[in-house]
């Protein structure tokens, strides 16, 4: 197998889904699972979106007629956001109008890069849960 070069290290910090409803989604992410919103969009009262502590982003969009929310993004904490880019490009990836750290990927895949602070890949890299 041939050796695969890293461009950069990362690791996955946020995935994004729209749902019809964002208050419901909000209340039990909140209250069942201990998930408090770090970051919101909109008034307390009524947001467009909100990030919660473990990873989680919902955006609220009335017009969704899906069965179950819809992936919107995935954002990736990275050590070197340029080479994270020069890389996604590399492997078929677009760049988008939204902003210079998003890429399309082939099939859709939407990925926000975002740069790492503090040491934080190290960190939660080192973390690995599954790890003996």
């Amino acid at each position: 197998m041939p050796e695969i070069k890293t461009a950069t290290a990362a690791y996955l910090d946020h995935v994004a889904f729209t749902v019809r409803d964002i208050t419901t989604h909000l209340s039990f992410f909140r209250d069942v699972l201990g998930m408090t919103v770090t970051k919101r969009d909109g008034t307390d009262e009524k947001p467009s979106q909100v990030w919660l502590l473990g990873g989680l982003q919902i955006v609220e969009d009335a017009g969704f007629t899906g069965p179950e929310g819809r992936f919107a993004h995935l954002g990736l904490i990275c050590a070197d956001v340029p080479a994270a880019i020069q890389g996604a490009l590399a492997h078929g990836g677009k760049s988008l109008d939204k902003g210079a750290h998003w890429v399309e990927m082939p099939d859709g895949l939407l990925l926000e890069f975002l740069p790492d602070t503090r040491n934080a890949v190290e960190t939660v890299r080192g973390l690995d849960p599954r790890r003996v």
